[in-house]
């Protein structure tokens, strides 16, 4: 059982406790959180707690996260796109629409299904449901994954991530035409306080940065390629809402009417990383898919 502790900040002064810390990860709900504060998981000062406490400043939380709940992964063939492969990762190029590792009540067509058919030597240090994966990808975007199929490996990649050391280029379609070549945002990212599904900008969120130059433009699309710093939960799709040029096709962060993509118009191209064993550095390079590549040329031709 892994424990979080988190001191409360002034401006979570007489906020709710489960509020507060579902605040604190993307993937905890308050439906969650409250969940875990009715079995006692969850401790302030040292004492448990109601679901409609409210929090004062210096506050100690301590979370006792319990272990996720032990489901078989069932092994699913499939024809992976693997760009890579050895004793220690496994790089392959994820298609748009496959989700990267099951989650309760979706628990086949994944992309670790897969994985678990191809392999059975995948790192255990995520537990059952996320074997070997160092890092992920959102559902509708295509691209470059590094998975680990050992702990060493595992923690020798995460650490890379940790250390900004991995390379991540990613290419996307955005709305409106980007004047400069060249951009940086930094800017923290946390979950919306509005919407508790989505991420946005806020002032006390976790560090975030991506840098982004042009590739081409178009009359009222820019094709950028954007590079990761850091890896916050939707990065790329809530930086480029924040200045202005949302994706293309993007359902949650994108204008009302867009280009019918059936999910964001992006794309993990490049990944490159030293190689846990060897400490070689490699690097990959993923084509845009046929879909992506037909949908620039009629822009081009518009």
């Amino acid at each position: 059982m892994e424990k979080v502790e988190h001191i409360v900040l002034e401006h979570e002064k007489n906020e709710r406790i489960d509020k507060v810390i579902s605040g604190l990860e993307a993937d905890w709900s308050r439906t969650q959180v409250q969940q875990w504060i009715k079995e006692g998981l969850v401790l302030v000062n040292h004492q448990p707690i109601k679901t409609n406490y409210k929090c004062n400043i210096s506050d100690q939380i301590e979370i006792s996260i319990p272990d996720p709940e032990v489901l078989d992964v069932i092994p699913e063939e499939m024809d992976l796109d693997i760009y890579f492969e050895d004793r220690d990762v496994i790089v392959v190029n994820k298609p748009k629409g496959m989700v990267v590792h099951p989650a309760a009540g979706h628990l086949t067509g994944t992309l670790v299904n897969g994985l678990m058919a191809h392999c059975k030597d995948l790192s255990g240090i995520n537990g059952v449901l996320r074997p070997g994966i160092v890092h992920r990808i959102d559902k509708d975007t295509s691209g470059l994954l590094m998975v680990a199929k050992n702990d060493k490996a595992h923690e020798h990649l995460v650490n890379q991530l940790v250390a900004k050391t991995v390379t991540r280029k990613y290419k996307a379609l955005v709305h409106g035409n980007i004047g400069h070549d060249y951009g940086t945002i930094d800017a923290p990212i946390a979950r919306d306080p509005k919407d508790r599904q989505s991420m946005t900008v806020v002032e006390n969120g976790k560090h975030a940065v991506t840098h982004f130059h042009v590739i081409e433009r178009f009359k009222d699309f820019t094709f950028v390629e954007c590079r990761l710093e850091t890896g916050r939960t939707h990065q790329i799709r809530v930086h480029m809402k924040y200045i202005g040029f949302p994706l293309a096709g993007d359902p949650k962060y994108g204008p009302r009417k867009t280009l019918d993509l059936n999910g964001q118009a992006l794309h993990a191209a490049v990944l490159g990383f030293t190689h846990p064993r060897t400490e070689e550095y490699l690097e990959f390079e993923a084509p845009l898919p046929k879909e992506y590549e037909e949908l620039l040329e009629k822009l081009r031709k518009n």
